[in-house]
């Protein structure tokens, strides 16, 4: 009997003393709403938001293309190097950051997406391909479908977020970039490392912290039509104070 009980709570453990980076990054085991281990492919879910986020409009995009689809200025299900650059200056980028995020983002990413083996000098990303430009060392919250895998995104935030539990600072945020490093890819860390270092210039708030929300809003693009809304409306201000 004594063993029967030993062996259940190796089951259920989620950390040991002999593989000590189990204990420093432990992962959820209170999840609150329905079946966080399922992939979902519309909505990006997490406890505080169990059907994701409310009044937006996935168009029917998987989570993965709604991330991308804000930059479809036109809504012809491409985007275009210069759209990249106009959707990153419509959310408050200054024009160096957005011409390098044009070049890298295009750059990078194009290939994959076309539907044929023939390059393309206009660097199109086919939001409907963009599930091929998934890369390593990456969170894992998109699966290789563009899938929002919930638990992933739960564990970010227990494992990283050690001053408060639902933001980090930057350090916490390099912490978490260098621990997602797998082996021998070096085009997924800097990836990873850029990715991670523009969405924090983007949402961080007054006190230098990344908000949980805020990050699950960019995984599902809400928080790219919130920030623009909102730079929009103070601008409007502005021009009433004139």
């Amino acid at each position: 009997m004594a063993n029967q009980h030993h062996h259940l709570k190796d089951e259920t453990a989620i950390s040991t003393p002999r593989a000590p980076v189990t204990m420093e990054r432990p992962v959820p085991t209170d999840l609150n709403y329905d079946r966080p281990y399922m992939a979902r492919a519309l909505k990006a879910v997490d406890g505080h938001h169990p059907y994701g986020s409310e009044g937006y409009d996935n168009q029917g995009y998987s989570v993965l293309q709604q991330h991308v689809a804000y930059f479809d200025l036109n809504g012809d299900g491409i985007v275009y190097p210069w759209e990249t650059y106009k959707g990153f200056r419509a959310i408050g980028f200054n024009v160096i950051i957005s011409f390098i995020a044009m070049i890298l983002i295009n750059g990078a990413f194009s290939y994959n997406t076309l539907p044929t083996f023939i390059p393309s000098l206009l660097f199109p990303i086919y939001i409907n391909r963009i599930h091929k430009c998934k890369h390593g060392s990456d969170s894992g919250t998109y699966d290789t479908e563009g899938r929002f895998l919930p638990i992933k995104y739960e564990e970010l935030w227990t494992k990283f977020a050690k001053t408060y539990p639902d933001k980090m600072n930057f350090k916490e945020l390099w912490h978490m970039t260098n621990a997602m490093r797998v082996a021998y890819d070096p085009f997924g860390w800097v990836g990873n490392k850029l990715e991670w270092i523009l969405t924090f210039s983007l949402a961080k708030d007054e006190e230098g912290y990344l908000a949980k929300e805020a990050v699950r809003g960019v995984f599902d693009g809400s928080f790219f039509q919130y920030v623009e809304n909102l730079r929009k409306n103070q601008h409007l201000a502005k021009q009433k104070l004139k």
